[in-house]
């Protein structure tokens, strides 16, 4: 595990060309029919699952009004607030990072105008590594995959967490299938991303995570596949992992 001063000396965690393609892409987080259309129905399934197993794995009770109440959850690769916005709603103290600084500001204006309290930071996580173990929930969804260094960003996020608490990845495997749907299908034949918005090589195994995480003193509590039912065409959680999937971590007391 890097020591904090080691930490600040390392490289930044971010891919400058990732920072570029979001920061031109930062206006369509919000679009119903943007770019980013079909993230909306992935994320209301991941949405409907995390407000189940967050205030579950917290102690809370899911059917309670605002489970995540007192609670402090960072978000780390927030986007423009498609997660942040939500886990606001159930009550949790919100903060937001991202390396695009464009994405923070949409973010902000989005939260602002829906009346969310959010601290939203234009910042990776390696900078907040003064609140080492402030965070009762640490969220990276669709983020890990882009980074320069998954190992030092897993070190950094993994920090944030404190002893007891709750870290939850979100990625892509690195598969045959998720080169197949995840870029064939979904950025060049049926258009649903960008073209170029991941690159197969860096999508993480589930193995591989627990194998960085298991060091650090977390341990996995869930893995879920999120995947797109070729009859109903909705997305939902299941147990195939072989394209998108979220893996639940924690950290020892």
């Amino acid at each position: 595990m890097l020591r904090k001063d080691e930490l600040k000396a390392a490289k930044p965690t971010a891919d400058a060309e990732e920072i570029e393609r979001f920061n031109r892409l930062a206006d369509e987080w919000w679009k119903p029919d943007g770019a980013f259309k079909v993230v909306h129905a992935f994320n209301d399934a991941r949405i409907g699952y995390l407000s189940q197993q967050l205030p579950a794995f917290s102690g809370r009770c899911p059917l309670r009004d605002k489970p995540l109440a007192g609670l402090k959850l960072l978000d780390a690769g927030c986007g423009a607030g498609l997660v942040s916005e939500p886990m606001a709603r159930l009550g949790a103290d919100v903060t937001g990072i991202d390396a695009s600084e464009r994405n923070v500001m949409v973010a902000r204006q989005h939260a602002d105008r829906a009346g969310l309290a959010i601290d939203y930071r234009h910042a990776l996580p390696e900078d907040l590594a003064s609140e080492d173990g402030g965070y009762d929930i640490v969220l990276s969804l669709e983020v890990v995959e882009h980074v320069a260094d998954v190992k030092a960003f897993l070190d950094a996020i993994g920090r944030l967490v404190k002893p007891g608490g709750t870290l939850v990845i979100g990625t892509l495997n690195r598969t045959l299938q998720s080169y197949l749907k995840a870029i064939l299908g979904a950025e060049y034949v049926l258009r649903w991303l960008p073209r170029g918005t991941h690159d197969w090589r860096k999508f993480v195994a589930p193995g591989e995570l627990d194998g960085h995480l298991t060091p650090l003193g977390f341990r996995t509590v869930d893995c879920r596949g999120v995947a797109l039912s070729p009859l109903t065409f909705r997305w939902s959680i299941n147990a195939d992992t072989s394209v998108n999937y979220m893996q639940i971590h924690q950290r020892a007391r």
